[in-house]
C-alpha cells in the first residue's frame, strides 16, 4: 500500500491548510474521496498465502531499548516492495490517462488485498474513471466510528487456557495482533517488553515498521509493540484533521485504541491505580502476544473507509495473524448485499491470506437487525456483563439507603455528616437568576466556604455533564476548594434513561443515577432544613448522611448477561432489511465495565482524563477479548484456518450464567435490569465465550475462501460485483451455494418454505471418539439429524444431514439447537434459528 505524499502529512502536522484543490466553494469543482478498484486481481490472490520474511528493522541487543530502523520505508511488503511500487505506477498511469491535465490527488494505492486506489476527484472525474475498461468499481468513501483486571479470572484463564500453554508468561507467544483503531500510547507499561526475563523474539513472519514522528519518537516500538503506522489521507483532504488533537502519528490522542490493545494483549500484572486508588492488576487475554497498530480512527471525527481499507491492506502485507476492529460503519452499506463494501471485501482477502478477523457488533442495540457487522467471514462479537460490579450507597439520617455509583472512598465510619445543597450555599454575589447552572458546582468562587466546610455538598448532575459542558472533575475541585467532607450528585429529572458508568472520585462521594432516588434524597433534605420565611434562606441544616464508598468490588452479580446496547441480529442482507441466512452476532464476550490501559492524553472518557487506566463499556471492549483468545487458539493450533478458529470459539460457547441459569439479555435502554429475558441466538450468537473449552474443541466446522466466493456468486446479480472487488469470475464457481449451506457452526433459515435439508461437515482434530447427536427443534418445525451416532478418527470428516419441516404457518422466529456429545468429553453446540415458516396442508390443498 502506497500512502499519500509525505508533504501532505507534514503540512497537516504543522496545522496548515492542505491543498487548495481539496475543497472548493464552486459547485462545479466540489470534490470527494472515491475508492477505485481495478479488474486485475490484487496481490494476495496472486501469492495465495502469506510469505514469511524477516523484519525490515533490527532490534538492539540489550532487549531494553529497541530502535526501529528504516522507519519510513512504507513500501516494504510481504510480496516484495517492488511489486507494490509497480502497481502504484500502474495506478498513476491510469489516472493520468483518464484525467488528462486535470487536477486530482491520489491518497493511497492498494495492492495487496484490493487492487485499486483512493483518490480525491470531482463527481465528473469519478464518472470518467468508472468508464475506463481497466476499472471495475468506483465507490464513494464513507465514515466509520468506534463502536481489565478481572475478566481473565471470570473467563477461567489462569487455571485453564493459560495453564495449558505454560502460564501467562507464554500465552499467545509468537502471534501478532493488528489493531485498526485510534492508535496507542507506547509509554504505557502494558506495552513494555522488559516485564519478563525470558527471550521475547519478534516473529520472523512479521515485516512491519514503526513510524517515527515528534510525538512517536524513535524507540517507541519494542519487542512487544512491533509495528505502528497511521492513515489519515481521506480525513486530511476533507479539511477536518486537527493535528493538535488527532496527532499525525500512531500516537493515541483518544484512549480507545490503547484500551482495546491492552484488553487483547496487554502485559500481565500491571497495577491499576486510578485517582490514587488501587483496583488490582491488569492483564490482556494473550499477554505474550505481539501488538501491531494501524491507526485510522481519530479523536475529533472518527474515521473513513478509505483510510481503514489502507490500514487493513498494510496489516495484511506486514503479516499480522489476527485483525481486531472495534469499529463499525455509520450506515448500512447500499447495494444488492451488505457484504459488498470495501471494508468487508478487503477483510475477505485478509481471510484468504489466513488472517482471523474480529469485529465489534456495534452499540446500536437492543433493536432487532441493529447489527453493524454483516459478513460470514468476519467474527462478530457482542457485549456481555461479567460478574464484577462496584456498588456505592448513601445512608440518610432517616435510615433510608440509596444506591449509587462512584469509585470513591466512604466517609468516616460511624459518623454522620450534614448535607448542604449547593443552591443553599451561594455567596452574596451569586444567585440562581444570574447563573442557572450554579447547582452543578463548577466554580468554587460562587459559594460561601463557611456553609460547605466539613459538610457533604449536594450538586446537580444534568445533561450538561453528558455533553461535556460540565465535568465531575471540576465539581470535585470545587468541593475540595471549599473543604467539603464529600460530594453527592443527584440526577436532574430531565436526564432520562442515561446509564452512568462508575466514575473515579478522589474524595468521599456518590452519584445517584436514578431520578426517582434523587427525589427521595431531595425530599429528605428539604424536609429537614429550616428557612427564613421572608428570605427563604436556610437558617438551619438538619439533614445528615454518610457515604459507604464504592472502591470494593462485588462479585455476586449474576453474569454473564447481554447488555442493552449490544447490537442484535438477525443479519440484514441488504438495505431493505432482507434477512440473511447467517447468524450474527457470532458470540458475546465481556464488554461492560472493563478496566484497561488508557492514553496519557486520552479524552474518549473525560472521567478518566489524565489517568493510566480507564473503565469502559461497549462492544469495542468485547471484540479485543476475542482477538486475544483467538491468539491463544492460533498458538495452540498454528495450522488452523480463520474459520476453524471461529468454529472452536463458537461450538464451545457457554449457554448458562455462573449460577447455572440461562444467560439473560437486556431488552430496553431505560431500566435494563427490569426489562430482560433469556437470550436467543440473535442476542448472543452461539453463547458466551468459553476460553478453556475453545482450546480443546474436539470437532471443528471449516470453511474456505472458495466457499465464501461460491456464496457471494450465488447472490442474484452479484457476478459483476464479485468481479469488481476480487478480479475473479463467478464462472469459476459453477456450484454456487446459499448462505444457509455455508459450513458455519450455526444454521439460520430466514424462510422455511415447507421443508429443507442442509448439511454440515465436521472434522475431528482430537483423538478417536464416538459422538451422540441430539437436538431440540425450533417451535413450529419438526427436524431430524443423521447420523445420530458416529465414531470418528483424528483428521476424519463426518457429514451431518439436517432436515427441517414446517408444521405451522408463522412469521415469528423460533430457536433450537443441535448438540454433539463425545465419549472423551468433547461437546459441540450448533444453534438453530428459523424465522418464517410456511406449512402446506396436503388435505386442504
Amino acid at each position: 500500500m502506497e500512502s499519500v505524499s509525505w508533504l501532505l502529512l507534514v503540512l497537516v502536522s504543522l496545522g496548515m491548510v492542505v491543498c487548495s484543490w481539496c475543497q472548493d466553494s464552486s459547485s462545479e469543482t466540489i470534490t470527494a474521496v472515491y475508492i477505485v478498484t481495478l479488474k486485475q486481481a490484487p496481490g494476495v490472490h496472486d501469492y495465495g498465502v502469506l510469505k514469511k520474511e524477516t523484519n525490515v528493522f533490527r532490534h538492539g541487543g540489550s532487549g531494553k531499548s529497541n530502535r526501529m530502523d528504516k522507519a519510513r520505508n512504507r513500501n516494504t511488503s510481504r510480496s516484495g516492495g517492488s511489486s507494490g511500487s509497480y502497481i502504484a505506477r500502474v495506478h498513476d498511469s491510469l489516472l493520468k490517462k483518464a484525467l488528462k491535465g486535470e487536477k486530482y490527488l491520489k491518497l493511497y494505492s492498494y495492492h495487496y488485498l484490493i487492487n485499486g486506489f483512493a483518490v480525491l476527484v470531482t463527481p465528473q472525474q469519478a464518472d470518467k474513471l468508472s468508464r475506463r475498461t481497466e476499472v471495475a468499481n468506483v465507490v464513494l468513501d464513507f465514515s466509520v466510528r468506534t463502536a481489565t483486571t478481572h475478566t481473565p479470572q471470570f473467563l477461567g484463564l489462569p487455571n485453564g487456557a493459560w495453564a495449558q500453554r505454560g502460564g501467562y508468561n507464554s500465552a499467545g507467544e509468537g502471534v501478532v495482533i493488528g489493531f485498526i483503531d485510534t492508535g496507542i500510547d507506547p509509554t504505557h507499561p502494558s506495552f513494555a517488553d522488559d516485564v519478563s526475563d525470558r527471550p521475547y523474539p519478534v516473529p520472523a513472519h512479521y515485516s512491519g515498521i514503526c513510524e517515527v514522528t515528534p510525538d512517536f519518537p524513535s524507540g517507541s516500538c519494542n519487542r512487544k509493540l512491533i509495528g505502528a503506522r497511521h492513515f489519515a489521507a481521506s480525513a486530511i483532504t476533507r479539511g477536518i484533521f486537527n493535528a493538535s488533537q488527532d496527532y499525525a502519528s500512531p500516537f493515541d490522542g483518544d484512549g480507545h485504541g490503547t484500551h482495546t490493545a491492552s484488553v487483547a494483549a496487554g502485559n500481565h500484572g500491571i497495577p491499576v491505580i486510578v485517582s490514587g486508588h488501587h483496583f488490582g492488576n491488569a492483564s490482556g487475554m494473550a499477554p505474550r502476544s505481539h501488538i501491531a497498530v494501524y491507526k485510522s480512527l481519530y479523536r475529533s471525527f472518527g474515521g473513513f473507509a478509505a483510510d481503514v481499507v489502507a490500514a487493513i491492506d498494510q496489516a495484511a502485507q506486514d503479516g499480522v495473524d489476527i485483525i481486531s476492529l472495534s469499529i463499525t460503519p455509520n450506515r448500512r452499506p447500499p447495494g444488492i448485499a451488505t457484504f459488498f463494501n470495501p471494508i468487508d471485501m478487503a477483510l475477505l482477502s485478509a481471510v484468504k491470506a489466513g488472517i482471523f478477523v474480529v469485529q465489534a457488533a456495534g452499540n446500536t442495540g437492543p433493536a432487532p437487525k441493529s447489527i453493524s457487522s454483516f459478513s460470514p467471514w468476519i467474527f462478530t462479537v457482542g457485549a456481555a456483563a461479567h460478574d464484577r460490579v462496584y456498588q456505592n450507597s448513601i445512608v440518610l439520617g432517616n435510615n433510608q439507603s440509596i444506591a449509587g455509583v462512584g469509585l470513591a472512598p466512604g466517609t468516616d465510619k460511624d459518623m454522620m455528616y450534614r448535607l448542604v445543597s449547593a443552591l443553599d450555599a451561594l455567596n452574596n454575589d451569586t444567585s440562581i437568576s444570574k447563573d442557572i447552572y450554579v447547582g452543578e458546582c463548577q466554580d468554587s468562587t460562587k459559594f460561601d466556604p463557611d456553609r460547605v466546610h466539613g459538610n457533604l455538598l449536594i450538586c446537580s448532575y444534568s445533561i450538561r455533564f453528558v455533553l461535556g459542558l460540565s465535568t465531575i472533575k471540576q465539581a470535585l475541585e470545587t468541593a475540595n476548594n471549599l473543604s467539603a467532607a464529600g460530594i453527592v450528585f443527584y440526577m436532574d429529572p430531565f436526564v432520562i434513561g442515561f446509564q452512568l458508568n462508575p466514575t473515579p472520585l478522589k474524595m468521599p462521594g456518590i452519584i445517584i443515577p436514578s431520578p426517582d432516588d434523587s427525589k427521595i434524597l431531595l425530599q429528605y433534605y428539604n424536609s429537614s432544613v429550616e428557612r427564613d420565611e421572608q428570605t427563604k434562606q436556610v437558617v438551619k441544616f438538619g439533614a445528615t448522611a454518610s457515604i459507604l464508598g464504592g472502591l470494593k468490588a462485588n462479585y455476586s452479580f449474576s453474569a454473564p448477561k447481554v447488555m442493552y446496547y449490544s447490537a442484535r441480529g438477525p443479519d440484514p442482507e441488504d438495505s431493505s432489511l432482507t434477512i440473511a441466512d447467517i447468524l450474527k452476532p457470532n458470540l458475546v464476550a465481556p464488554g461492560n465495565f472493563i478496566w484497561a490501559a488508557w492514553s496519557s492524553v486520552g479524552t474518549d472518557s473525560m472521567e478518566f482524563e489524565g489517568e493510566n487506566f480507564a473503565m469502559m463499556s461497549g462492544t469495542s471492549m468485547a471484540a479485543p477479548h476475542i482477538a486475544g483468545l483467538a491468539a491463544l487458539i492460533k498458538q495452540n493450533f498454528p495450522s488452523f484456518s480463520p474459520s476453524a478458529i471461529a468454529s472452536a470459539l463458537s461450538t464451545t460457547a457457554s449457554l448458562y450464567d455462573k449460577y447455572g441459569g440461562p444467560i439473560m439479555a437486556q431488552r430496553a435502554y431505560a431500566n435494563p435490569d427490569q426489562n430482560q429475558s433469556p437470550a436467543t441466538p440473535f442476542d448472543m450468537g452461539s453463547g458466551f465465550v468459553n476460553a478453556t473449552a475453545a482450546l480443546n474443541p474436539g470437532l471443528i466446522l471449516d470453511s474456505s475462501y472458495d466457499d465464501y466466493m461460491s456464496f457471494l456468486c450465488g447472490i442474484n446479480g452479484s457476478a459483476p460485483i464479485v468481479w469488481n472487488y476480487t478480479g475473479q469470475s463467478c464462472w469459476a464457481y459453477n456450484n454456487t451455494i446459499s448462505s444457509a449451506d455455508l459450513n458455519l457452526p450455526s444454521i439460520t433459515i430466514a424462510t422455511l418454505n415447507s421443508s429443507r435439508t442442509v448439511q454440515r461437515t465436521i472434522t475431528n482434530i482430537a483423538g478417536n471418539e464416538t459422538y451422540s447427536v441430539g437436538w431440540s427443534a425450533p417451535y413450529g418445525v419438526s427436524m431430524k439429524v443423521a447420523p445420530t451416532r458416529f465414531t470418528i478418527t483424528n483428521g476424519q470428516m463426518q457429514v451431518l444431514s439436517v432436515s427441517f419441516n414446517a408444521t405451522i404457518n408463522s412469521s415469528t422466529v423460533s430457536f433450537g439447537r443441535i448438540g454433539l456429545l463425545g465419549t472423551q468429553g468433547h461437546t459441540a453446540n450448533i444453534p438453530l434459528s428459523i424465522i418464517v415458516k410456511i406449512f402446506y396442508n396436503s388435505t386442504n390443498s
